[in-house]
């Protein structure tokens, strides 16, 4: 039906007769002469109905935005002053031949060059959507990324395999997506958070290297960056320690980005414990675009007459922390109001700041409601600290280390934005060396900040019993602009320490065998040392693509109510439906919805 894309054409083809269909993206009527812009996946091409040819003319006068055709001409030149360079064709024209129209269609929901139209409308009408020039790149870019990720890997002899989609619900990580078994009455599948255990089964298995592009379900709360339904590039490899995984990925990453945006990244990219993530940038997903650091000021506030400082200066749990804004002194009350507005969403009660209007005034040369508070050598220590100069501005934060990393860790970055201190490029790194464990006081017990089949560092199992808080775990996640895009560690190979880790987590010996028992048997049966990584492939994409959401770079995603506006899933099934599947629905009063 067509020999060309109509984005291909271009000078080398004037004078040949070729064929090309599309949809009409645009039609204009120039004194009796009608011109179609006709638009397929690789671009737009102009094509011209001439009134001396009167079979094609006809068609022309009757088509209108959408429609589908498939055209038959000849490639010639543009004339002179209408050469358009903003198109990829703009110097050639096709003059129409013969002409089909393939389908009508109604006028649709928006115009294909309306970029303002909601979210709502384009989720709706998804399949026009996804027929604008920038969803055709990012979905066109999506597959290209996937493309160089299976082309390095299968080079590098690791074996695409497949893994279950239904299998059963375990105790930890996000709730599971269930799905009812008709065959076993009041029994149910889970669909996969992810492949973990099948992976490290692989390795048990002797595969080696595995890798698979696969879809994973997690019940959660969405934001822009998570989806009910979701895509991870999913890796394990065996006989290897950290570092040389750690190198293999980010090699992985460097050809990414060379080979699909023809950008080149670090040749080694930086790697930070996760404490000194959280000192330095309040967060263990640092965005080293912004040059800002949180500097700890704990020691100069301890002893002042001011317990906003004091109280969490001197206890173990707290941390006072400030922030130093170049130029910041600039900044009206208004500003700075909606930036103590902004650290409440992270749980900060306040947010105080000084101006430095004259560092050498000292104290005379200081602006803020809190001076009065500081001693002299508290102030110079603030300033000497902190690096200070005439015209900056000192937030602060004063609270649980939590309350403030977040805070201070969050505001960072939107001063950053804000105030143009956010450099243009390519930011990765590692953060590594993360605890292995996080106390959590509602349900007062121990949780895997990764998973529990992360290994604990060799040199601290003797603590996992007497004092799990202090045990580093081998884990490592990748970070770029301010995002985690992918994260791993090495696995726990040795059933034994595989059992003590559960026992920490609060799981006992039974429900253990109950939920892993198949994998703490396969960890018997010479289980090698092994270690993987999962990238999350839409938010890698969306960071490539410069969109702000995943939703952006997925065909068919859902809204951030976990719905889908094009075919209205989730919807209610039949009652035959459900007695196959014995199950009885409860009515639902609407206190409880």
């Amino acid at each position: 039906m067509r020999s060309h894309y109509c984005g291909e054409l271009n000078e080398s083809l004037i004078g040949e007769e070729i064929e090309i269909a599309g949809w009409v993206n645009r039609r204009r009527d120039h004194g009796g002469v009608i011109f179609i812009d006709l638009r397929d996946r690789k671009g737009l091409a102009q094509v011209v109905f001439d009134p001396d040819r009167a079979a094609p003319f006809a068609v022309g006068e009757q088509v209108r935005s959408e429609y589908v055709l498939a055209i038959k001409g000849v490639v010639r030149e543009r004339p002179e002053g209408t050469i358009n360079e903003d198109m990829v064709t703009g110097r050639v024209e096709v003059l129409v031949s013969e002409v089909e129209v393939l389908n009508s269609a109604e006028t649709p929901p928006f115009m294909i060059d309306d970029d303002s139209m909601g979210e709502d409308i384009r989720l709706r009408y998804r399949y026009v959507d996804l027929r604008r020039p920038v969803m055709q790149k990012r979905i066109q870019l999506r597959a290209a990324v996937t493309r160089q990720l299976r082309s390095y890997l299968d080079n590098s002899e690791f074996l695409d395999i497949e893994t279950p989609m239904l299998t059963r619900a375990t105790p930890e990580g996000a709730r599971d997506y269930l799905v009812p078994s008709r065959t076993h009455p009041g029994e149910f599948f889970a669909l996969p958070q992810s492949p973990q255990l099948f992976k490290q089964l692989l390795m048990v298995s002797g595969m080696d290297r595995y890798y698979q592009i696969v879809r994973c379900f997690r019940d959660e709360d969405l934001r822009a960056d998570r989806q009910p339904e979701f895509t991870q590039l999913d890796i394990e490899t065996s006989f290897i320690d950290e570092n040389e995984i750690v190198g293999m990925m980010e090699e992985m990453i460097r050809t990414l980005f060379s080979e699909v945006l023809d950008t080149k990244l670090d040749d080694k990219f930086p790697q930070i414990s996760y404490d000194e993530a959280m000192q330095r940038y309040g967060s263990d997903r640092p965005d080293l675009r912004v040059s800002l650091e949180l500097i700890d000021v704990a020691d100069l506030m301890s002893e002042v007459d001011f317990k906003v400082f004091s109280g969490p200066a001197n206890d173990p749990h707290g941390r006072v922390a400030a922030l130093c804004v170049p130029d910041g002194s600039s900044m009206s009350r208004k500003v700075i109001d909606e930036y103590t507005k902004f650290v409440s969403i992270y749980g900060a009660r306040g947010l105080a700041y000084i101006k430095v209007n004259d560092v050498d005034a000292g104290r005379d040369g200081l602006q803020s409601p809190i001076v009065k508070f500081l001693p002299d050598e508290t102030i110079s220590g603030i300033l000497e600290r902190t690096g200070a100069k005439s015209g900056d501005l000192i937030f602060f934060g004063a609270d649980k280390a939590k309350i403030v990393n977040e805070a201070l860790g969050a505001l960072r970055v939107k001063v950053g934005e804000d105030r143009g201190l956010m450099s243009d490029e390519w930011k990765p790194l590692w953060v590594v060396d993360f605890p292995m464990f996080d106390w959590d006081e509602k349900s007062d017990r121990w949780n895997a900040i990764h998973h529990p089949f992360t290994a604990p560092n060799s040199d601290q199992l003797e603590m996992l019993e007497s004092d799990p808080g202090k045990v580093y775990s081998r884990a490592y996640d990748m970070i770029l602009n301010g995002s985690e895009i992918g994260g791993g560690s090495i696995r726990i190979h040795k059933p034994e320490i595989q059992e003590r880790v559960l026992q920490v987590l609060g799981i006992d010996e039974k429900e253990a065998q109950d939920k892993f028992g198949f994998l703490l048997d396969a960890l018997k049966y010479g289980c090698p040392p092994h270690g993987g990584m999962a990238f999350g492939l839409d938010r890698l994409v969306m960071l490539m693509s410069g969109s702000s959401s995943i939703r952006d770079v997925m065909a068919f995603p859902k809204t951030q109510s976990a719905n889908c506006l094009l075919t209205g899933a989730p919807d209610q099934v039949s009652d035959q439906q459900l007695r196959e599947l014995n199950i009885k629905l409860r009515k639902v009063h609407k206190s409880e919805e």
